[in-house]
């Protein structure tokens, strides 16, 4: 006997949200965060701006500016994840391994803001990456998977009333 596809449609769709229930609130949450991180100062620092588009500090400069705010803890090179350089804005930004992010004036070398970043960390929770690498490929793309899975089931759960009602004109003379 086949089994009927509107009952396993519906199982399959009630076991999928059941299974993906807790990676895709996390991939909400932390999507609806990173939608919203240039409007959240809490997420990431607003950026600043100056008028000096010609950058003319140098790598060393940068390095000293970033030692000279104690709670970044850079030391040295080894403490940096990252130097963001925009010209266009007149800044750079120094990302360090502690998630604190400096915003340096490209001109002076002077730091115009110092604060701890949250962006980096949301997005390696929306990705799954926080958690492990494999986390990422064997949970969080699995469950994208069966979300997707998810939203076409739904798609067919939605039309089925309209297509019944059709069928059921067809019938009636």
């Amino acid at each position: 006997m086949t089994p009927n596809p509107r009952i396993v449609n519906r199982k399959l769709h009630r076991w999928g949200a059941i299974a993906t229930a807790l990676p895709f609130l996390l991939v909400i949450a932390t999507g609806l965060l990173l939608q919203l991180k240039k409007q959240l100062p809490w997420v990431q620092p607003p950026e600043q701006r100056t008028s000096n588009t010609v950058p003319s500090v140098t790598m060393p400069q940068l390095l000293a500016a970033a030692q000279a705010v104690p709670q970044a803890g850079i030391r040295s090179w080894d403490d940096i994840e990252r130097v963001d350089v925009r010209p266009s804005k007149g800044i750079a930004k120094i990302i360090g391994n502690s998630r604190w992010e400096l915003q340096v004036d490209l001109a002076s070398g002077a730091v115009l803001q110092s604060a701890y970043r949250r962006s980096d960390l949301i997005e390696q929770l929306h990705d799954g990456s926080w958690f492990h690498d494999a986390a990422k490929l064997w949970v969080f793309l699995p469950s994208g998977f069966i979300v997707l899975g998810l939203w076409g089931t739904g798609i067919y759960l939605f039309v089925l009333p309209y297509l019944a009602r059709a069928q059921k004109r067809k019938r009636e003379p």
